[in-house]
């Protein structure tokens, strides 16, 4: 299944986000944000994410990543999980945590415990890149109307499916 930018612009529109660049600015005072490794570790994860049999994942995020880099704070919280997640990819590994084989860096998030956390934006390591890292990628790709197919959502929540959708039964 191919993801596409359109996927994206959609998955945003369910969370009621734009999908723009020009709100990505760190907040007054604060560090810049390293948008570049952001995104290098986003599309990197999706990669360990994402079913197989999803394509097309570099772009999808991407502009995915556009949208939610809009709100300050959470572009804040996301670069600092992403520093997190690849200063213990350097520490365990020698590498940037995108750098690593696929296999490598399913290791990583499972040893930072991102696989088994809950989410927390204010929580330990693991809670954080659970939350900014771990599912915001399943977000944007089940809020998708491709990726909401894939696990048998026809019309994720603000995706207008029409009529016909509503008028056949669950079982459909």
């Amino acid at each position: 299944m191919e993801l596409t930018r359109r996927d994206a612009v959609a998955a945003l529109g369910a969370l009621g986000v734009g999908g723009t660049l020009s709100g990505c600015v760190a907040p007054p005072g604060a560090e810049p944000l390293d948008v570049d490794r952001i995104r290098e570790v986003l599309v990197a994860a999706a990669e360990v994410v994402y079913p197989s049999e999803v394509t097309g994942t570099a772009t999808f995020v991407e502009s995915f990543l556009e949208g939610r880099l809009e709100d300050p704070t959470h572009a804040a919280g996301l670069d600092e999980a992403v520093a997190d997640l690849d200063e213990h990819a350097a520490v365990w590994f020698d590498e940037s945590f995108a750098a690593l084989s696929i296999e490598d860096r399913d290791r990583a998030l499972r040893g930072i415990g991102a696989a088994d956390a809950d989410e927390n934006p204010d929580g330990t390591t693991a809670e954080r890149v659970r939350y900014y890292v771990v599912n915001d990628l399943l977000l944007a790709l089940y809020a998708s109307p491709a990726g909401g197919e894939l696990v048998g959502i026809e019309n994720p929540q603000g995706h207008a499916g029409g009529l016909d959708s509503y008028q056949r039964g669950p079982g459909a």
